[in-house]
């Protein structure tokens, strides 16, 4: 059985980028799993003169295109168009603040071209004040939910949640680097007591445990194969310091092959 917590936004990052139109059709999906509003938002400049007005004009009207393809990829979802005067990665920050979710396309929005991963969405996914959703690649239909397993027990609520929303399995992955005898072993098992209370609380979702001996924990969970969505926090493995992303965010946020949750900041 699916978990909605109607009324909480979830705001998406427009511009007149490809990536950022498929940051609105997952975006519309999620408001319209969640039953809840989906914001259209963009930055802009303020109005001071002729050529600033055509632009937040102009702005308007890529959010009104944003909002059809909404709605064609999901039909009936309740939409809002915002635009602000300022910097993006500041305002998407400040909008975090009252939102659920924050998702952005992997480029645009400023972000420089030909990079790996747009600035602004690297810097939103170190600094917002909720989860924000990466998207890249393809979500593969009715793959898994794949966590890299955290303390932060947002991380496992936010995994679960989107597994139990989707029905769809989830797959906890843990990597660990020393030898020893009786090692995997003990880090299956280790494993399977951090998920065990999750579990219980969503035994709708069937858990599979991904315990590997493995350097680089980003590159543990890109190995993973058909996943919609991957999970992970801001914390532990690939830690938040100084407002950004450790080694295993930036490589999941450059790399994967599916959208990216960075569990950072409140649920709600």
């Amino acid at each position: 059985m699916s978990r909605k917590k109607p009324g909480s936004a979830v705001l998406v990052g427009v511009d007149e980028s490809e990536a950022s139109l498929a940051a609105v059709r997952w975006a519309a999906a999620e408001a319209l799993r969640r039953d809840c509003l989906l914001q259209l938002f963009q930055a802009g400049t303020a109005a001071a003169d002729q050529e600033a007005r055509e632009r937040f004009a102009r702005a308007h009207r890529w959010l009104s295109r944003a909002a059809q393809v909404a709605q064609e990829s999901a039909p009936g979802v309740a939409t809002q168009p915002l635009v602000r005067a300022g910097l993006a990665v500041d305002l998407l920050v400040e909008r975090s603040r009252s939102v659920s979710l924050v998702v952005l396309g992997s480029h645009g929005l400023g972000g420089l071209r030909g990079a790996a991963i747009g600035s602004v969405a690297l810097r939103a996914a170190a600094s917002t004040h909720c989860p924000v959703v990466v998207v890249r690649g393809r979500a593969v239909r009715g793959g898994a939910v794949v966590v890299g397993v955290d303390t932060d027990e947002r991380v496992g609520e936010f995994a679960f949640e989107a597994a139990a929303n989707r029905q769809v399995p989830l797959i906890a992955v843990h990597a660990w680097r020393s030898e020893g005898p009786g090692r995997a072993a003990a880090e299956d098992r280790a494993l399977r007591e951090c998920t065990a209370a999750w579990a219980d609380k969503y035994p709708e979702v069937p858990v599979r445990i991904r315990a590997v001996r493995e350097r680089s924990p980003g590159r543990a969970l890109l190995a993973v194969e058909g996943a919609q969505l991957l999970v992970i926090g801001s914390r532990g493995r690939g830690p938040v310091a100084g407002g950004l992303l450790g080694s295993t965010g930036n490589r999941l946020l450059a790399h994967a092959a599916c959208p990216v949750a960075v569990v950072r900041g409140a649920l709600r």
